[in-house]
C-alpha cells in the first residue's frame, strides 16, 4: 500500500475530500540541494496541491490530519493505462502504416502513428472512467494523525 498524509477538506457519509501535498521524487533525496534538477522542480513547481475523495469509515472532521493508501495494484494498472496503452497503439499504427502504405513515404506511416496514438488515449480515456467507481481503485483513510482544533467561538458560545 503506498501511503500518503492528507488535510480533511470535507467529510461525508463513507468518504472525504482530503489534500494531499504533491512532493517530487527530489525531495527525499540528499543531493537535492545542489542538483539543478530538483532546483528546476522548485522553479516550476507553482501550487503543488491536489484534491481527493477517498473512502472513509472513520468519523473525520474538516482540517483533520489523516493517511491515505492506493495499492500498488492500482497505481501500476493505471500507469500501464495512461502510459504504455497509447505507445504501444502508436507504434502499431506506424507499422501498420508502413505495411500499408509501402513507398508512398514518410507521411502515411506518421499520419497512422498519430491516428494509433489517438486511439490509444481515446482507449485510457475509456477505460479510466470504466474505473473511476471501482472501489479497487480508490484511495482509502488508513488512520487519523491529529483532530483538527474546535475553534474558540464555538467553546465560547456554549453558554
Amino acid at each position: 500500500m503506498i501511503e500518503e498524509q492528507a488535510v480533511v477538506i470535507d467529510a461525508g457519509d463513507g468518504y472525504a475530500w482530503v489534500e494531499t501535498q504533491r512532493r517530487s521524487a527530489c525531495s527525499a533525496c540528499a543531493t537535492s540541494e545542489g542538483c539543478s534538477t530538483a532546483m528546476l522542480g522548485k522553479a516550476w513547481s507553482g501550487d503543488r496541491t491536489t484534491r481527493v475523495r477517498a473512502i472513509s469509515t472513520l468519523s473525520l472532521q474538516t482540517g483533520d490530519s489523516v493517511i491515505i493508501g492506493l495499492a500498488e495494484g492500482a497505481l501500476l494498472r493505471g500507469s500501464l493505462l495512461v502510459y504504455l496503452l497509447p505507445m504501444a497503439l502508436l507504434l502499431v499504427g506506424a507499422l501498420l502504416g508502413q505495411a500499408a502504405f509501402a513507398g508512398a513515404g514518410d507521411e502515411p506511416v506518421i499520419l497512422s502513428g498519430a491516428a494509433g496514438l489517438g486511439l490509444g488515449f481515446l482507449a485510457a480515456r475509456h477505460w479510466s472512467r470504466r474505473w473511476q467507481d471501482d472501489l479497487h481503485f480508490q484511495p482509502v483513510v488508513l488512520r487519523r494523525l491529529t483532530v483538527a482544533p474546535i475553534p474558540a467561538s464555538v467553546l465560547s458560545s456554549s453558554r
